[in-house]
């Protein structure tokens, strides 16, 4: 009892000084950028002041969970200018990630940034640094970036002992030497091409493609082999030229050469015959794949290998793209996380094509994964896109509404960046892969928890938005899910912005009566199309057709006609009367998804009633602050 006293007022003791030692490490780090910001020129201000806080809202800045240190800068493309000073971003011991890539800093690299402890991902390419690596590296490195500078000297030994290096950028340097053996199992990608590099290419680092090495006096596979071929007798002697001859060693070599001359034809024609050939085949594969892929061959966009269901974002642009916009990815809350060349050099798979687009995931350099969506059919001009994304952004600020991180506008090209969810969509898991070995089913807890976060999303959208802004596309597929199953309301505010028909199809079975036209969209049509989610949440049945599936109905109409005949429980889905179930929940939800789905649009209730409603559920004493409205809207219409 009294080791435990005197361990407890010991702690008392220690604490304020762990606080202490907190505050000073995160003051430090504070220090050291608004050091490093004062002593390098930029042409985009900068917000780091020590009136805001670093964490939440300097940009270009990343602090950890807790909040005590700095652990990313990304500043790609500010216009940063100059030299680096020693004893400056060296000093942030804590730092994982280090993007200043494509801006105008030179000189040498201090020698102690690369060595802090910490760091993983450097991406310093497009600047005008020079001098030597330095020889002090990270044993925790897994990206190191710096193509396109003035690099000299040779590749330090250093490297061929960092087991995680996975990418490593050196091309377009002046560095010259051997080529190390990078026996190292996680490189996955290596460029070495356009510098002064010589000798022989290490088997280790053959497996790579001829791209990595072109442009250095190297040889051995990819590029041509080391050990040249013994030419013949008559081709390798010099002349011999006789005492009294007439010839001189100039008609010599105008009149001798014409054996060998047919022989280098043939080969050359040869040559040139199979790469004609080679090139038509790829030609016309490119042309089929590109047709059976439907892609627009002028955009960001591409699918370098559609026939195997993979893509890559290409590095071309449309022919209406100017040179000067191609780094104009605008971001939201002034945050420079990555860039366009980012996306364009970033790996990408097709999550789906949807109402006003195709979705790719794409993996960054830095691991980060972003969902890309490329927008099709936009009739709106630059100015008014602008003006919309701006109210968007605005109202991703809550934690069921999914924000945008940035997007891109140009005349060719509409993106909208977002982060990558990996809980997938609402529609995989209540549609994906029925039966054994498929997807978990949704228990009722779990769909009572997203069909709260849902309302909770489109209620905030109505309210930031104004009266006359709407989300105009809920489903299911735009509900996306955590892996603890919070939902995230996405695509919300781009209806305006599509080029839809003027007499919008019934085939979508979300889609409330009385819309018939994009503009004609309100607050109350939102309501309808939540009501016929939350119906399908319950039935397990989809309004729509998809591949695999015939079994779409019309959902209000459908419940309507088997509650009228008093066969409730007929209704729900088999997977949720398999489980847990509260039959007065299922029930009370089922009322608040009719009262959503009626046809005329002011017996709906509002979004934020339907929340309510949805709350009182679980906690009946709520229903003490439900208004007398609210009580007739829950009839069942």
């Amino acid at each position: 009892m009294l080791h435990s006293s005197i361990f407890a007022l010991v702690l008392l003791c220690f604490l304020p000084c762990f606080s202490i030692l907190v505050i000073a490490d995160l003051n430090s780090d504070r220090q050291v950028l608004l050091e490093f910001a004062s002593s390098i020129p930029h042409a985009r201000r900068l917000n780091w002041n020590d009136s805001a806080p670093v964490c939440s809202s300097w940009v270009g800045v990343t602090c950890n969970s807790n909040g005590t240190r700095v652990i990313a800068i990304h500043l790609p493309g500010v216009g940063l200018k100059g030299h680096i000073p020693e004893n400056s971003i060296g000093k942030l011991d804590a730092l994982r990630v280090l993007s200043l890539h494509t801006n105008g800093l030179s000189g040498s690299l201090p020698s102690d940034i690369l060595s802090i402890p910490s760091l993983q991902y450097v991406h310093l390419q497009q600047n005008n640094f020079s001098g030597p690596i330095p020889s002090s590296v990270s044993p925790k490195l897994i990206a190191l970036n710096i193509a396109f500078n003035s690099f000299s000297g040779t590749i330090p030994p250093v490297f061929v002992n960092l087991r995680r290096l996975t990418w490593f950028y050196l091309q377009n340097n002046s560095i010259s030497g051997p080529v190390p053996d990078f026996n190292l199992p996680s490189l996955k990608s290596l460029n070495l091409s356009y510098n002064n590099l010589s000798g022989s290419i290490p088997n280790s680092i053959q497996k790579f493609p001829y791209t990595s090495f072109v442009g250095n006096s190297l040889c051995g596979p990819p590029l041509n082999h080391c050990s040249s071929i013994s030419p013949s007798p008559s081709a390798s002697s010099p002349p011999v030229y006789l005492p009294h001859s007439t010839q001189t060693p100039q008609n010599h070599k105008a009149t001798t050469p014409k054996k060998r001359f047919g022989l280098a034809s043939i080969l050359a024609l040869a040559i040139g015959g199979c790469a004609f050939l080679s090139l038509l085949v790829l030609v016309i594969s490119f042309c089929c794949c590109k047709k059976k892929n439907g892609e627009n061959s002028g955009g960001i966009l591409k699918a370098k290998a559609a026939c195997a269901g993979k893509t890559e974002i290409s590095k071309s642009f449309g022919s209406g793209v100017q040179e000067a916009e191609k780094n104009k990815l605008f971001f939201f809350r002034g945050s420079y996380s990555f860039d366009l060349e980012d996306l364009l050099k970033a790996s990408a798979e097709v999550l789906g094509k949807g109402s006003y687009g195709t979705a790719y995931k794409a993996v960054l350099e830095e691991g980060v994964t972003v969902v890309v969506k490329r927008l099709r059919e936009v009739m709106v001009g630059k100015k008014e896109f602008e003006q919309q994304m701006d109210i968007v952004g605005r109202i991703g600020r809550h934690p069921n509404v999914m924000p945008l991180q940035a997007y891109y506008y140009s005349k060719d090209e509409k993106l909208l960046v977002s982060s990558y969810i990996p809980g997938g969509s609402l529609f995989a898991s209540l549609h994906g892969n029925r039966g054994a070995g498929g997807r978990t089913p949704l228990d009722w807890d779990s769909r009572m928890k997203i069909a709260l976060g849902v309302a909770k999303g489109i209620a905030f959208i109505h309210s930031e938005g104004g009266p006359k802004f709407t989300h105009g596309n809920i489903k299911p597929s735009n509900v996306l899910l955590t892996l603890d199953l919070d939902a995230s309301v996405s695509d919300f505010g781009l209806t305006p912005l599509m080029n839809t028909p003027a007499t919008m199809s019934r085939s979508n079975g979300y889609r409330a009566p009385e819309v018939t036209d994009s503009r004609k969209i309100t607050h109350k049509s939102d309501v309808y199309s939540f009501g016929v989610l939350l119906l399908e949440m319950l039935t397990g049945k989809s309004p729509m057709r998809y591949p695999g599936r015939d079994d779409a109905v019309d959902l209000p109409r459908w419940v309507r006609s088997v509650v009228r005949e008093e066969w409730t429980a007929e209704v729900f889905d088999e997977e949720l009367l398999r489980g847990r179930y509260v039959e007065e929940e299922m029930v009370q939800m089922l009322q608040i998804a009719l009262a959503c789905a009626a046809k005329v649009p002011d017996t709906r209730p509002r979004m934020e009633e339907a929340v309510r409603m949805i709350e009182e559920i679980r906690q009946p004493e709520l229903k003490n602050r439900t208004s007398s409205e609210s009580e007739s809207n829950l009839q069942t219409p």
